[in-house]
């Protein structure tokens, strides 16, 4: 469940008020002598550093300056040290943000934050936030109850279903009110892209007219005409990323075959517990023509590799390990996952979103014939 990505001065004539924001960092922990960074991220997903300052006695630094062409989503990065932790703020211009934070990550936990201000974008970001924090934690309780109770996955799964579907209709009821805020861009990415086409070709269309030239709308749009190419009938997208050996695989070297794309990552509780079932269906039908090619969308190599051998998971895998930022979940619009792609010899899309009992009839449909 995501989350973080695909991430996506402000026009005054448009938004009425300053291009100068000021944002106020405060960190409940720092290391000494190190700087607390502010990285814009540019339209092609790139973090770049545009300001650092170190904490004074306070814990705290205050960025100020004028938002970069036309506002955009930036991140705070707490003293730039392996896995840091990293806040994400978004500034058109004309805000006072406050944000409270750890400062740091532990092996164990990820930094917690709070994000404080009367703009909008902060705004809904903080409602977003506590919707996706809310089911987390139901995540974390059902993911508990699993390991004591195994036999009752099919009730713990129609929970999740039910909830995870719940947000989402929760959140499609806050995206009209964001208008163009680049905050309703941003929500997009907590909603299944694939199952929400329309929805998403609306968002697109309103930030068309309004701001056809705002460089997070141009990606945006771009990034939604390939999603409307990878629907059932297209050619599947290359995706030629490493192994966990290292090494390139391409997608297009299990050609001949029919192949499910396997969008995971090693931290999503529902993709885990719906590996027995895949490894299930992979020995069902793994000497008919059938091969899994699985995407991480992990961001730590070790914890990638050692899921997939706790899990014993023997088909192909590949990574960039950039979670949401990964070219291949860009390529295809993941958005949430467990995601599939089932691609038929030729390389072409015939299904999508297959998993557990619709996956294993689909494919026992297909090789009877």
């Amino acid at each position: 469940m995501k989350h973080i990505l695909v991430f996506l001065g402000v026009c005054i004539s448009f938004l009425g008020y300053s291009q100068d924001f000021e944002l106020t960092v405060r960190a409940n922990q720092v290391i000494p002598q190190k700087k607390v960074f502010l990285e814009w991220i540019n339209g092609r997903g790139q973090a770049i550093k545009v300001d650092s300052l170190l904490p004074n006695a306070q814990k705290q630094v205050v960025f100020k300056g004028k938002v970069i062409d036309q506002g955009g989503f930036y991140l705070i990065n707490f003293f730039d040290v392996p896995n840091p932790q990293k806040v994400l703020v978004i500034l058109e211009g004309g805000e006072r943000v406050l944000v409270q934070a750890d400062g740091i990550n532990t092996p164990e936990k990820a930094g917690s934050f709070q994000l404080q201000s009367e703009s909008p974008n902060i705004v809904y970001m903080n409602q977003l936030f506590a919707l996706t924090n809310t089911l987390q934690a139901k995540v974390a309780v059902w993911t508990k109850e699993l390991q004591d109770k195994p036999g009752e996955q099919a009730r713990i799964q129609a929970a999740f279903d039910a909830a995870q579907q719940a947000q989402f209709a929760k959140i499609k009821a806050l995206i009209p009110s964001m208008g163009t805020h680049l905050v309703a861009l941003w929500a997009t990415n907590f909603l299944p892209a694939d199952k929400e086409l329309t929805l998403l070709e609306e968002i697109g269309e309103r930030f068309h007219k309004a701001r056809p030239n705002h460089p997070q709308v141009k990606p945006f749009l771009e990034n939604l005409k390939r999603l409307k190419g990878v629907s059932i009938g297209s050619e599947a997208p290359e995706i030629a990323l490493p192994t966990p050996a290292g090494p390139i695989m391409r997608l297009s070297d299990l050609r001949g075959k029919y192949v499910l794309i396997d969008f995971w990552a090693s931290w999503c509780g529902p993709c885990r517990r719906e590996n027995p079932n895949v490894i299930k269906t992979y020995a069902t039908y793994k000497d008919k023509g059938f091969e899994i090619f699985g995407v991480s969308l992990d961001q730590e190599k070790a914890a990638w590799i050692n899921a997939i051998a706790k899990d014993q998971l023997t088909w192909s895998h590949v990574s960039d390990l950039q979670y949401w930022n990964s070219v291949a979940a860009q390529a295809y619009q993941v958005s949430s996952i467990p995601m599939t792609f089932l691609l038929d010899p030729q390389g072409k899309v015939i299904a999508k979103g297959l998993r557990g009992d619709s996956l294993n009839q689909y494919l026992a449909n297909l090789f009877s014939k």
